[in-house]
């Protein structure tokens, strides 16, 4: 489609759409190619680390206040085009409007933390540590920092990672998902509009090889990666082979443990919301309810009346509950995952192979897919399907429901319903996974603490925004201080001690 308009690269305060490749944008509720974004050569990925690198200094030289007076009227400007925004995604990505809109709301949010730079920022003091030292410490920024984000969340997810660098003192390079491009455009000029400095902000479109560039970088100091395991673990050791401080966070196989004494109403609403919203296309989606005694055929019963209640349609319609899948690529493979579930042995109670929506059948559908009697050797249970895919496991009792969980190779996040609170105590304290729910089916955490899994759901140290993504945006230094009239004649030798 030569005649689609063209997603550019914004650098240095220009948007540039010239360029040797090019990829198709869809809407996935048509399966129609509405755009087509420039992909980044080498030279294109040298241009935005060359401006950020010349816009650092005098960045980092402006004041934490200054700074968060631009998150301020960034946030403004947020607001203002808040359903803009989420009709991009819709268009873009698939996601029904209500649940677009509820995504730029948790963006925002970083956006107000970030907004708090003075106060976050603020170091510590100690005065006379003995001899007449003072000793106090800074966090200063580490560079030009660059930022590779998933399709799933092309405005929150970005949102996790400018703010944190930017209120820093940071210069940043944003390389989003090729699959749903123009959000990320859009914010670039409305940093811009915000005060900005040209050079501060750059965005790089592309695929694999504008991500090789960054990781690869002279220039680039730290990297922020959300996405697959195997792509997470890749940016991981490619970046620190490459000398660059790295959070990557991968993926998920997310579990809810449904006790015999939980209300079952409210955790079939849960799964249903948890399951299949967004399609199933999020890194906190229950993918595996596990079911403890003999809950599982009463929750069976829960659950089909209110799969066959979902609407699933145009994100744009005011009545879906959930759209299509981001592309036909993607779509296929989730529909193998179900063959091979099948063919595995896992019991296929509801099939969403083959749906159609009437006056969108070349659209990405898929619809909400239930399996019962999933075994941890299946692949279904063993990987990330990220579509909507529920799976059921039967365990005797909680310990076996815990040993599970912790088994898994992923860690990022889980969820237990129950009434018992002692159940819900030993289930936050034992279970080995970064964020947990107690009756809470995807436990996001708030813009003030920080989001991030374990195992390897997350290869580095830093959890992404709040107070550890400030660490991880700058670098800590300790500095001692004394004047003359405190200093003793004569040379020490000995280790200095408090006095």
């Amino acid at each position: 489609m030569s005649n689609a308009p063209i997603i550019g690269h914004y650098i240095n305060g220009q948007i540039h759409d010239s360029a040797e490749r090019f990829s198709d944008v869809f809407n996935p509720a048509t399966g129609a190619v509405q755009a087509r974004v420039a992909l980044a050569e080498l030279k294109t990925v040298d241009e935005a680390v060359a401006a950020a690198q010349a816009a650092f200094p005098a960045w980092a030289d402006q004041s934490s206040l200054r700074r968060a007076r631009v998150m301020f009227k960034f946030k403004e400007l947020l607001d203002q085009h808040h359903d803009e925004l989420a009709a991009i995604i819709c268009r873009e990505h698939g996601k029904v409007f209500s649940d677009a809109k509820g995504e730029v709301v948790r963006g925002i949010e970083i956006v107000e933390f970030a907004c708090g730079a003075p106060s976050l920022l603020k170091s510590d003091y100690s005065d006379n540590i003995g001899g007449g030292i003072d000793n106090w410490n800074l966090r200063q920024p580490l560079g030009v920092c660059a930022g590779v984000t998933p399709f799933n969340f092309p405005v929150m997810v970005p949102l996790w990672m400018i703010p944190m660098a930017l209120v820093t003192g940071n210069c940043f390079i944003l390389k989003p998902s090729e699959r749903d491009p123009s959000a990320s455009l859009l914010m670039a000029q409305l940093l811009k509009q915000a005060g900005l400095p040209d050079g501060v902000f750059n965005l790089v479109q592309g695929d694999k090889v504008a991500v090789d560039a960054l990781l690869q970088h002279k220039g680039i100091e730290a990297i922020s990666f959300v996405g697959s395991t195997p792509i997470a673990e890749y940016i991981h050791q490619q970046g620190t082979a490459h000398g660059k401080r790295v959070q990557a966070l991968g993926g998920a196989k997310n579990h809810m443990i449904v006790m015999p004494d939980a209300d079952l109403d409210q955790a079939a609403d849960a799964l249903i919301g948890a399951a299949y919203g967004s399609a199933g296309e999020r890194c906190m989606a229950i993918s595996i309810a596990v079911v403890v005694g003999d809950v599982g055929q009463k929750l069976i019963d829960k659950l089909l009346p209110r799969i066959d209640a979902l609407k699933v349609g145009n994100g744009m319609s005011a009545d879906s509950d959930m759209g299509p899948l981001v592309t036909a690529v993607h779509k296929a493979k989730v529909e193998g995952y179900i063959a091979q579930g099948v063919q595995e042995g896992a019991k296929l109670i509801v099939d969403g192979r083959n749906f159609s929506v009437p006056g969108a059948e070349q659209g990405f559908f898929v619809g909400a897919t239930l399996f019962d009697n999933v075994t941890p050797a299946m692949t279904i249970y063993k990987e990330e399907i990220f579509g909507p895919v529920l799976g059921i496991v039967h365990v005797p009792d909680f310990a076996s429901a815990v040993e599970l969980i912790n088994a898994h190779e992923f860690g990022n996040g889980v969820s237990c319903f129950t009434s018992d609170g002692g159940i819900a105590r030993a289930f936050a304290r034992n279970i080995k996974v970064g964020m947990v729910g107690i009756n809470v089916p995807i436990p996001v955490p708030m813009a003030w603490h920080s989001f991030g899994g374990w195992k390897r759901s997350l290869f580095g140290d830093h959890h992404a925004y709040g107070e550890e993504g400030l660490r991880f945006y700058s670098r800590y230094k300790s500095v001692m201080q004394r004047w003359p009239d405190s200093i003793a004649k004569g040379a020490e030798f000995s280790m200095p001690t408090a006095k």
